[in-house]
């Protein structure tokens, strides 16, 4: 085995926290998560129970995020699905589902993308079972929603939106 020293003599601690509590390295955390609105419309049952044709399947998402204090964050997943078919609407499931997120010296160029990417995509697994559990209790056989890749929808609206600004003159936005 290697000789590998003394470690515990090459940690830089001059670059550790700062004394008397103050604590300049970036924190990211999940503080809670909960459901904030949760909508099940069932229209047309029990005639649509008997439907024979599949139905057609929309389903939107939205995201939002909003400072709460200066260091915790809400990101909002809110999450619509439509099941229509030829003889009307199946059920209708709109969700808005929340999580809090302490952040604490980061900076804004990390925290953006952070609060519409990787906080989503934390969020989803769980926005996903409600939205499964919400269709199966209305009568239908659970709707498992497909993995959403939050970090390349972020990155695609970011170029575009980049895309956009340099199309637009100085001075017309």
């Amino acid at each position: 085995m290697a000789d590998e020293g003394n470690i515990i003599s090459n940690l830089n601690l001059e670059d550790g926290p700062v004394p008397n509590g103050a604590d300049t390295s970036p924190a990211i955390g999940l503080i809670s998560q909960y459901v904030k609105d949760l909508s099940v419309e069932n229209p047309n049952a029990p005639e649509s129970y008997q439907w024979a044709e599949a139905p057609d399947m929309a389903v939107d998402f939205n995201i939002s995020a909003r400072a709460i204090q200066p260091e915790i964050h809400e990101i909002e997943l809110k999450i619509n699905v439509t099941s229509k078919g030829a003889q009307g609407t199946a059920f209708i499931v709109e969700l808005a589902y929340c999580g809090l997120i302490g952040m604490r010296n980061v900076p804004d160029d990390q925290a953006h993308p952070f609060l519409f990417a990787e906080g989503p995509r934390i969020l989803f697994p769980f926005a996903r079972r409600i939205i499964a559990d919400a269709v199966r209790d209305a009568g239908y056989p659970p709707l498992m929603l497909e993995p959403i890749d939050f970090n390349g929808l972020y990155m695609q609206q970011l170029a575009q939106a980049q895309a956009t600004a340099e199309a637009t003159p100085a001075g017309e936005a």
